[in-house]
C-alpha cells in the first residue's frame, strides 16, 4: 500500500444506532414529500386550478428547495443536527394537514412552498451527517445506503398516491402524509446536537475556486438536467401512458442500486476513476429516447438512464467530500442539492423551450449532448485519481 492510499476499514458495522436513525426518518420525509409529488397538481386540476395550477405547485416547490438549500449550513451550524431535522420534518408534515382545509390556488402554492423547504433541509441535514458519521474509508457505501434509502419513497411513493386518490380521497392522504413525516420527528432525540459545519463555511457558494468542488458539482448538474427531462417530458413524448409508465419506474428502481453500488466499489477503487462509466451509461440512456417511437428504445434508455443516474449521484457527492475538509460538510451537501434541483428545474424550463422548435428526437439528443459535455473534466480525474486499493 502507498502512502496515498486509503485503508478500507470494514470491521465495524455501518448501520450504527445514529445511522439507522437517521435513514428512518429519511423514509418517513421521503415517503410524506413523494405521495403527494403527484397528487397536488391533480388535487388542483380537479378543484379549478387545471390550467396554470399543477405547474405553479411543483415549481414553487422547486424554487423554494432551492432558496432554502442556500441557508441550510448556517442554520446547521447555529442550532446542529437536531434541531435543524426537527424543523424540516416538521414544515414538511404540518402543511400537509393545512391542505385538507382549502383549495385555494395561492394557499396550495404556499402550502408547496413550505415543503419544498422543509424537503431542502432534510437532504442537506441528511447528506452532511452521513458525512459526518461514516468512517472516510466507508463514505462512499454510507452515501450509497443513504440512496437506496432515500431511492424507495419515490419508486413507492410516486404511484402510490396516485392510486390512493380513489381508494381513500385527497384528505385522507394528506392527513397519511403529515403523519408520516411527523411520526419520525421522535427518532431525532438520538441525532446529534452539534455539527462540524464552521460559521466559517456557512455561505454555500463561497470560497469555491481551487478546491475541486465544483467540477463535479456541475458534471452532476449534467446528468440531473436531463433528468429532470425525462420526468417531465417522457409521457408527452411517448404517447403512450403504460409504456411511460414502465419506463419511468424501471429509471426510478435501477438508480438506487446503482448508487450503492457505485459507493461500495467506489471506496474501492476510487470514485472519480468510477464516474466516466457513469456519464457514459447516462449519455447512452438519453440518447435512447431519441428513438421515442420505439418501445424497446425507450425501455432500455430509460433503464440505462436510471443506472447512470444513480452511480453518477453518489460519486460526485463521494468526491465532493473527499476534497473538502469536515468544516464544509454543510456547504458541500447543499452544493451537491443545488446542483440536483438547479439542473432538474433548469432542465424541463430548456427543454420545453427547445422542443417547440426542434421536435422531442433533436431535443432528447441535444439533451444526451449536455450529459457527454461531461465526460472531458471527468476522465481528466479520473486519470489523476489513485485507486483506493
Amino acid at each position: 500500500m502507498t502512502t496515498c492510499e486509503v485503508p478500507v476499514e470494514r470491521s465495524a458495522p455501518l448501520l450504527g444506532g445514529q445511522f439507522f436513525r437517521l435513514l428512518v426518518i429519511v423514509l418517513g420525509s421521503g415517503l410524506s414529500m413523494y405521495l403527494l409529488t403527484s397528487v397536488v397538481p391533480l388535487y388542483l386540476a380537479a378543484n379549478s386550478s387545471a390550467g396554470l395550477g399543477p405547474g405553479l405547485s411543483t415549481g414553487a416547490m422547486m424554487l423554494s428547495a432551492v432558496a432554502m438549500e442556500l441557508v441550510v449550513p448556517r442554520l446547521l451550524a447555529r442550532w446542529g443536527y437536531r434541531v435543524v431535522l426537527g424543523l424540516g420534518l416538521i414544515l414538511m408534515g404540518l402543511p400537509a394537514v393545512a391542505l385538507m382545509f382549502t383549495t385555494s390556488l395561492p394557499v396550495v402554492v404556499l402550502i408547496s412552498m413550505i415543503r419544498g423547504a422543509g424537503l431542502a433541509i432534510n437532504v442537506v441535514g441528511a447528506v452532511a451527517l452521513i458525512a459526518d458519521l461514516a468512517p472516510p474509508s466507508r463514505r462512499g457505501e454510507a452515501l450509497g445506503v443513504y440512496g437506496v434509502v432515500v431511492g424507495v419513497p419515490a419508486v413507492v411513493g410516486l404511484p402510490l398516491g396516485v392510486y390512493l386518490i380513489n381508494v381513500i380521497g385527497y384528505d385522507a392522504l394528506f392527513a397519511i402524509a403529515a403523519v408520516l413525516a411527523l411520526a419520525v420527528l421522535g427518532l431525532t432525540v438520538g441525532i446529534p446536537t452539534r455539527t462540524t459545519t464552521e460559521k466559517s463555511h456557512v455561505k454555500v457558494l463561497h470560497d469555491l475556486r481551487g478546491n475541486g468542488l465544483l467540477m463535479p458539482a456541475f458534471v452532476f448538474a449534467g446528468v440531473t438536467l436531463a433528468a429532470g427531462i425525462s420526468i417531465t417530458f417522457l409521457p408527452l413524448a411517448a404517447g403512450n401512458h403504460s409504456l411511460a409508465a414502465t419506463a419511468l419506474f424501471l429509471q426510478a428502481a435501477t438508480a438506487p442500486g446503482a448508487r450503492w453500488l457505485a459507493g461500495r466499489y467506489g471506496d474501492r477503487l476510487g470514485h472519480a476513476r468510477l464516474l466516466p462509466l457513469a456519464l457514459l451509461l447516462a449519455t447512452l440512456g438519453a440518447a435512447g429516447l431519441i428513438f421515442i417511437t420505439t418501445p424497446a428504445a425507450v425501455i432500455a434508455g430509460a433503464t440505462l438512464f436510471g443506472i447512470g443516474f444513480g452511480a453518477a449521484q453518489n460519486l460526485t457527492l463521494t468526491m465532493m467530500y473527499d476534497r473538502a475538509p469536515t468544516s464544509r460538510y454543510g456547504q458541500v451537501s447543499a452544493l451537491w442539492n443545488l446542483a440536483y434541483d438547479g439542473g432538474w428545474g433548469i432542465g424541463a424550463i430548456a427543454f420545453g423551450t427547445v422542443v417547440a422548435t426542434t421536435g422531442y428526437p433533436l431535443a432528447f439528443a441535444l439533451t444526451a449532448a449536455t450529459i457527454a459535455l461531461g465526460l472531458l473534466p471527468a476522465l481528466r480525474a479520473a486519470t489523476r485519481s489513485p485507486s483506493h486499493r
